[in-house]
C-alpha cells in the first residue's frame, strides 16, 4: 500500500510539473514561467526560418506563403541590430562624409578611378572640381530619424502609401521615377538618382534642347540630383552634359556625382555577404544609405516578382512594365537580403495597402 501511494504521488507531482512547464489554453502558450501565444511563437519561428534561408535553396510556393505570413506578424525593431548595420556600413563605405564627390573628400590633381575598371581614371582639373558641392548636406553627428526609399516596383500601384512616405524625415526616389500619382508613391522628394542610360535615351538632343529635362526634374522640387558619373566611361560625358544644362536652367537644384569608391566598397560589403552580381540595383545602394544616415528605415515599392502576395499580376514598375537587366541585377536575391534585414528588426518592408 505504501509503495503504491508513493507511485500515486510522484506521478501527481510529475504531472503538476508538466502543467506548469507547457500549457496550453485558448491559443494561449505557457513555458516555464512565461505566457506568449500561438501567432507570437510562429513568427518569431518564422522570422528565424527567413534570417537563415539561401537564395539557392528557395521553394517559390512556400517562400511566397511564407512572406506573405510574416508580413502579417507585427514588426519588431531592433536598435541592436539596426546600430550593427549602421557601424558596418558606416566603416566599410561611409556614406556619411563619402557617398557623392564634394570639395571636402576630392582635390585638384587627383585621379578618380571608375568604379567598374579601376585601370581607367579622370583626373580631376578646375572644371571637374568647380562642379563639385562644398561638403555633404548632412554631418555625421547628425542622423535623420525616419527615412522612406522609395523603389519602383508596381506594388506601388493602388498602395495608398503616399501621405505614409511624405510624413518620412528624409525620402529617397529612384532614376527620374514619376510622382504624379501623388496617392500611391508621395510627391516629397530629398535626393532622387538619374541613370546616364536615361540620359542617353531619352534626352538624346541635351544640350540643343534641355526644356524637357528641366520640365521633369522641376517636379523634385530643389532636390539634388544624384548620377554615377565614374561607374563607367561612358556615364561621364552624359553626367557634365546634365551638370551643365541644369546649372543654368535650375541653379537651386544641385547634380551631385556618386563617389566611385563609396560604390565599389558598397558592392564589395554585399558580395562579402553572399549577394553574388554584377551590380547592384540603385534601390539597393539608395537602402544601404539610408541605413547609415536613418534611425528608421522605410521602403517601398521594393518587390522583384510577377505577381503579388495575393497573387495577382503586377507591373514591373508602377508607371511601366520594362523589366530589369537580368544580366546586371540580381533582384529576387537582394530582395531575400532585405527581407532578412526586416526579420532582424534593422529595417522596414511596406509589401501591402498602407493603412
Amino acid at each position: 500500500m505504501a509503495v503504491y501511494l508513493l507511485k500515486w504521488s510522484f506521478g501527481v507531482m510529475m504531472i503538476t510539473m508538466m502543467v506548469h512547464t507547457f500549457v496550453v489554453f485558448r491559443g494561449t502558450i505557457w513555458i516555464g514561467d512565461e505566457m506568449t501565444d500561438f501567432p507570437t511563437l510562429r513568427c518569431t519561428r518564422l522570422r528565424e526560418t527567413l534570417i537563415s534561408k539561401t537564395a539557392s535553396k528557395i521553394d517559390m510556393d512556400s517562400f511566397m506563403e511564407d512572406v506573405q505570413e510574416i508580413m502579417s506578424c507585427p514588426h519588431e525593431s531592433n536598435i541592436t541590430q539596426r546600430e550593427r548595420r549602421r557601424v558596418e556600413l558606416r566603416s566599410c563605405c561611409n556614406a556619411t562624409g563619402g557617398l557623392f564627390l564634394t570639395r571636402e573628400n576630392t582635390r585638384k590633381g587627383q585621379r578618380i578611378k571608375y568604379e567598374t575598371n579601376r585601370k581607367k581614371s579622370k583626373v580631376v582639373d578646375r572644371f571637374i572640381f568647380n562642379m563639385l558641392p562644398k561638403s555633404t548636406p548632412w554631418r555625421k553627428e547628425s542622423l535623420f530619424q525616419r527615412c522612406a526609399v522609395v523603389g519602383n516596383a508596381g506594388i506601388l500601384r493602388n498602395s495608398s502609401c503616399g501621405a505614409e512616405i511624405d510624413s518620412a524625415d528624409f525620402v529617397f526616389r529612384l532614376n527620374l521615377a514619376p510622382i504624379n500619382n501623388s496617392r500611391d508613391v508621395g510627391v516629397k522628394t530629398s535626393l532622387i538618382t538619374i541613370n546616364p542610360s536615361q540620359i542617353r535615351i531619352g534626352y538624346p538632343r541635351l544640350e540643343k534642347n534641355p526644356q524637357p529635362l528641366a520640365e521633369r526634374v522641376s517636379a523634385y522640387g530643389d532636390a539634388p540630383l544624384l548620377l554615377p558619373a565614374f561607374a563607367y566611361t561612358f556615364c561621364t560625358d552624359i553626367s557634365f552634359k546634365v551638370h551643365k544644362v541644369l546649372q543654368k536652367m535650375r541653379p537651386k537644384q544641385k547634380v551631385v556625382f556618386f563617389n566611385p569608391d563609396y560604390l565599389l566598397e558598397l558592392f564589395q560589403y554585399w558580395r562579402h555577404r553572399g549577394l553574388e552580381e554584377l551590380r547592384l540595383t540603385t534601390g539597393l545602394m539608395l537602402a544601404s544609405v539610408a541605413m547609415e544616415l536613418c534611425d528608421n528605415v522605410h521602403l517601398y515599392g521594393f518587390w522583384p516578382f510577377e505577381l503579388d502576395l495575393l497573387q495577382r499580376p503586377v507591373s514591373h514598375h508602377y508607371y511601366d512594365d520594362i523589366g530589369p537587366s537580368r544580366r546586371m541585377h540580381a533582384m529576387p536575391k537582394e530582395f531575400l537580403q532585405l527581407l532578412k534585414m526586416h526579420c532582424q528588426g534593422s529595417i522596414k518592408l511596406h509589401l501591402a495597402r498602407c493603412q
